[in-house]
């Protein structure tokens, strides 16, 4: 089992929701979060002061999958997040070492 984590635009989100339901992918979590990369921000006038707005608005995809369709999953990230722009996001892949349903106490895939 993989978790996968993507941080992508919050423009792209309900594209993307719609094409992970598609592939059969239900259980995620989604977070509006802030941050930084290459992007870094930009510049605003405020009161005649020059003022760096460092972090942006993005949103943070988690969700946890069997081995065999973490590719998939990447790939369709990939498809509906990507605009050849600086600050479209990234892809965080994390190998997983158990899952356990509260309600059924099943674990591993099972609990998916």
């Amino acid at each position: 089992m993989k978790k996968i984590e993507a941080i992508i635009r919050p423009s792209k989100l309900e594209e993307l929701k719609e094409a992970l339901l598609a592939i059969d992918i239900d259980g995620i979590t989604i977070t509006q979060v802030m941050g930084a990369g290459k992007q870094m921000g930009w510049k605003e006038f405020y009161r005649g002061t020059e003022v760096s707005l460092n972090v942006l608005p993005k949103v943070k995809l988690e969700l946890v999958a069997a081995d065999e369709k973490v590719e998939l999953i990447a790939e369709t990230i990939i498809q509906y997040s990507q605009t050849g722009e600086v600050g479209d996001g990234k892809i965080f892949i994390f190998d997983l070492e158990d899952c356990i349903r509260i309600r059924t106490r099943e674990r591993g895939e099972k609990a998916l």
